[in-house]
Parts: structure tokens; C-alpha cells; sequence
């Protein structure tokens, strides 16, 4: 099997991480000065490494191998969340980048085709997962039009002060590829916890959201008597209180959910709440578990309803995201390649943040692997692997990659 350069490995994460350093994290939001850096150095690096590199119109960067398919492509996203970890997308596109170089330099794999790839703003600045979705042709022409991020600045302008009006938008070329594999640091607790040291993710849960709207009459609060009140925050707390209750009793061994804004008007002490606004979020891997939560929030805003008071109305806030199964035969080849490595220090598992392999999924097999983060930290400065974590992540990668072309191209 292919044998990676873990100093070679370790220096491009580092210099990559350099791009939009911020004390240990990294601020390189898609699209951003520091954004465009990164990838025109990956850009560079994909040619020094014998691949046909090119940035598409979307900001997609793409290292084809010269080498006839069938091919496989390795990749995830390069952009950061506004104040992000260092290793959050970045581990898998390094990675990528060293499976292609690794299968290149050994005898026995150079006549396989590796294509790496960093995909643009998967951590949603203006459309989560926009490199990915683009991609694999799952955006409408002109989808940029009105698009725009938190700060007003249109889709259409970030590309064009990017350079890339004029740069063609790639498409998978669904005949080139058996799959696509992705590597990811695992932004949870679990692999850390239970001493393990990879992770072959079989799903990628499901995502759902609601918007609790609260309607009261706003009052003063030291004359308006208790028994007369239309108060909205009491409303919310009772609806986020009952949530909290009646969950647990649907939920899976993983669900998650969470109410992570709330808006009360006029926010004010001497005040009855006239209007608020609850958010929920809710993940598992069971399209079962998320049809039960969802007819849950909606029947506890009705009894709420009926008692009186303060008004609820519920209006789902977001595209429903349904659970990415994983491909049965990269994992298979995954999971032999962790096993090969760690002994039984590995396990199968679902991965509850999103990733690019779960809008690929639709339309090439995917296979997605873990390794552990430090006190299950990301989307922080303070995100970070252990170094020997790093390495050995990446050669279970290019075994798996090298064991999964070699099935391929031979029968």
C-alpha cells in the first residue's frame, strides 16, 4: 500500500493554516481576500503535485489526475466559519491533496486516478454547501442572483471581485467517478471519549427547523395583573420547558436539538412582552425521529394555544435535510483500512454535523471518516487534533483509497 509523507503532510496543514491566522484559529470566509489566497496556493500545489488544477466560477478548486478514470475524488471545503478551528475542512482537502500525491509515487498505485478537490462555502456565508451543490448540478441557473450574506454583500459582487464572473462552473462527471471519499475532524466528544482513534461514518443525520412566533399585548408591567397578562416570554418559556420534556420520550440514542435564538420585544424589565420568537433545531439520523419531533413542536404550540394567553404559530425554518446514508463499499474498505491501523481502536458511527458528503451523496457513493478532536471542540479557535491523530487518519485514508481504485480497475 501507498506510503504518505507525514512531514510533507503536517507542513501544508500548517501552511494552510497560516492563510487567515487569527492566535489559533482561522478567519477565511468563502469568497474573502484570505479565502482566494488559500486557494490559488492549493491551486499551485495540486500542479506541483501532477494534476490538472483549475478554479471554476463558483470558487471550486479541482485537481484532475492525468491518469484515465475510473477515478476517485477526495476533497472537502477550505472556507472557515467567521472565527473558525484550523483543521475544520482543511484536514480533508490536505488530505486529498496527500492521497494523490502518495498513490502517484508508489509503483505499485501510480497508474490509479486520484482528482482532489476543495469545495467552496460549505459553512454558508451566503449558501451552505454551495461548492458541493453546484457541483453535482443541484443549483438552478442563476441561483446567485438576490443572494446575499449577514452584512448585505450580494453573491454576485463576492464573485466577481474574486475573478471568477468569467471562469467556467465545473459539473461532476458522473462517468469518471466511482466515489467520493471525505476526512473530517469529528467536532464532537465521542471518538475522544471512548479511546478511539477513527470513525466510519455510516449516515449523516437529518436537519430540521422551526420558528415559534409569540403574539401577546405588550403592557406595563406593574399595573397589568397576573390573571390578565398576554405575556409572550411566558409563552416561550413554557413552549422551549415542554420541548425539553417531551423529546426525550421520541428521541433516538443521538438526537440532538437545540433552541439557540430567541428574540423577546421590547426586551425591557418594567415590560410585558409583547412579541418573542423561539428557534429550534433538531438532528438525527431517523427520518422516523424527526417526523415525531416535528409533529411534537407543532402539538405543544397548540396546547399553549388553547389555554390562551399569548398566541404560537410554528412555520418551519429551513429546507428540510434528510439523513445521507454513507456507500455500503467504501465503508467496507474504510473500515478495514481503520482496522489494519488502530487494531480495534475504531468504530462505526453517524456523523451529526453536516458535510459535503452528504449533498455529493446524491449523486456519486460517498464515504466519510473521523478522527478525534480535542475535548470535542470546533467551530472555535480552540479546535485541534493531536498531531499522531493527523498522520494516522491519513494513512487509513490512502490505504482505503489505494484498496477501493485497485477493486476498481481490476474487478
Amino acid at each position: 500500500m501507498p506510503k504518505i509523507n507525514a512531514e510533507r503532510l503536517i507542513s501544508n496543514l500548517r501552511e494552510l493554516r497560516s492563510i487567515g491566522a487569527e492566535g489559533t484559529g482561522v478567519v477565511r470566509p468563502a469568497f474573502s481576500i484570505k479565502d482566494m489566497e488559500a486557494r490559488n496556493w492549493l491551486k499551485s500545489l495540486y500542479e506541483d503535485a501532477g494534476l490538472e488544477a483549475q478554479i471554476d466560477g463558483i470558487g471550486n478548486v479541482l485537481g484532475r489526475s492525468r491518469n484515465s478514470g475510473p477515478a476517485l475524488l477526495i476533497g472537502s471545503h477550505s472556507d472557515t466559519q467567521p472565527t473558525g478551528g484550523w483543521l475544520d475542512g482543511a484536514l480533508g482537502v490536505i488530505y486529498g491533496l496527500e492521497v494523490a500525491r502518495a498513490l502517484a509515487e508508489d509503483p505499485t498505485t501510480r497508474h490509479l486516478a486520484v482528482d482532489a478537490i476543495a469545495l467552496q462555502d460549505e459553512e454558508s456565508r451566503f449558501l451552505g454547501c454551495m461548492g458541493s451543490h453546484h457541483y453535482c448540478g443541484l443549483l438552478e441557473p442563476g441561483f446567485e442572483q438576490g443572494v446575499v450574506d449577514k452584512d448585505g454583500i450580494s453573491l454576485v459582487d463576492a464573485i466577481r471581485e474574486a475573478g471568477l464572473t468569467e471562469a467556467p462552473r465545473l459539473q461532476v462527471d458522473r462517468e469518471r467517478y466511482i466515489g467520493f471519499l471525505e476526512a473530517h475532524i469529528e467536532q464532537g466528544p465521542h471518538l475522544e471519549q471512548d479511546g478511539l482513534q477513527i470513525g466510519v461514518v455510516d449516515v449523516i443525520v437529518g436537519l430540521r427547523g422551526i420558528v415559534f412566533t409569540f403574539e401577546g399585548q405588550q403592557n406595563h408591567a406593574g399595573t397589568t395583573m397576573m390573571a390578565g397578562r398576554r405575556d409572550a416570554a411566558t409563552a416561550l418559556y413554557e413552549v422551549a420547558h415542554t420541548i425539553n420534556q417531551e423529546f426525550p420520550k421520541v428521541a433516538g440514542d443521538r438526537s440532538v436539538w437545540t433552541m439557540g435564538r430567541v428574540n423577546v420585544s421590547p426586551g425591557a424589565p418594567s415590560i410585558v412582552p409583547g412579541y418573542a420568537e423561539l428557534e429550534l433545531q433538531f438532528r438525527d439520523r431517523s427520518e422516523d425521529v424527526l417526523d415525531a419531533f416535528t409533529a411534537l413542536a407543532h402539538k405543544i404550540a397548540e396546547e399553549v394555544n388553547k389555554r390562551g394567553g399569548a398566541s404560537v404559530t410554528t412555520e418551519n425554518s429551513r429546507v428540510k435535510i434528510s439523513p445521507a446514508l454513507m456507500d455500503d463499499n467504501l465503508q467496507k474498505h474504510l473500515s478495514a483500512a481503520a482496522k489494519a491501523h488502530t487494531s480495534d481502536h475504531w468504530q462505526t458511527m453517524p456523523s451529526g454535523a453536516f458535510h459535503d458528503a452528504g449533498v455529493i451523496s446524491n449523486v456519486l457513493p460517498c464515504g466519510l471518516m473521523f478522527i478525534p478532536s480535542i475535548d470535542g471542540i470546533s467551530h472555535d479557535f480552540a479546535e485541534d487534533s493531536f498531531e499522531a491523530d493527523i498522520i494516522r487518519g491519513c494513512e487509513v485514508f490512502a490505504d482505503a483509497a489505494a484498496s477501493i481504485l485497485l477493486e476498481a480497475t481490476t474487478g
